[in-house]
């Protein structure tokens, strides 16, 4: 193995490492804001668990589905990966100080409700799933990350709502959207 497949190695897993994070700014700060509403501490375990469940899930779709498309394509996949990164951080910037429809609106204290909001906040995983599933190596590493990353900053998130303001959520998922729009734009150029 050569210096530059080593490099290629932890460059991969530094990148998946951050992306891990901004994917789970989202869970973070739809932590707080429901946190601040009010949520038992079983409820915080049960919502952190279904949303590394859901981080894990939609990745891993993402990825194969990547796999798939970058074998297809050969190196545009490279470029296509990068532009699904920049729509995607432009969107959760854009949601964090222009919010339309609000995922706080679904009651959370109900299982359906919380399967929603599980989902809803991992749906971006599986976009970024597909953009690391052109080039990432290691499939398992990168699901592994989204999961705990997901779970660990959603009960966070859920735990510390409880005790601060409400404008640290947004602020969370702009950091996250700008993080991804920021990888986006080093794929493409």
């Amino acid at each position: 193995m050569g210096i530059g497949e080593v490099y290629t190695g932890w460059g991969q897993t530094v990148t998946v490492a951050i992306m891990a994070v901004a994917l789970g700014m989202d869970a973070f700060s739809l932590g707080v804001g429901i946190g601040m509403k009010g949520i038992r501490l079983l409820h915080v375990l049960q919502m952190s668990l279904l949303i590394a469940f859901f981080h894990v899930l939609m990745p891993l779709m993402g990825l194969l589905t990547g796999n798939y498309v970058g074998h297809l394509l050969g190196q545009v996949t490279t470029y296509v990966g990068g532009g699904l990164l920049v729509l995607l951080g432009g969107h959760m910037l854009y949601n964090s100080f222009w919010p339309g429809v609000s995922r706080r609106a679904f009651d959370h204290h109900t299982l359906w409700g919380m399967l929603l909001i599980s989902l809803s906040v991992s749906v971006d995983s599986f976009s970024v799933g597909v953009s690391l599933g052109m080039f990432v190596n290691s499939v398992l590493l990168t699901i592994l990350a989204f999961g705990v990353c997901g779970g660990l900053m959603a009960i966070t998130g859920l735990l510390l709502g409880r005790k601060v303001s409400r404008g640290l959520g947004e602020y969370g998922e702009a950091l996250g959207g700008a993080i991804l729009l920021g990888f986006g734009l080093l794929f493409i150029f």
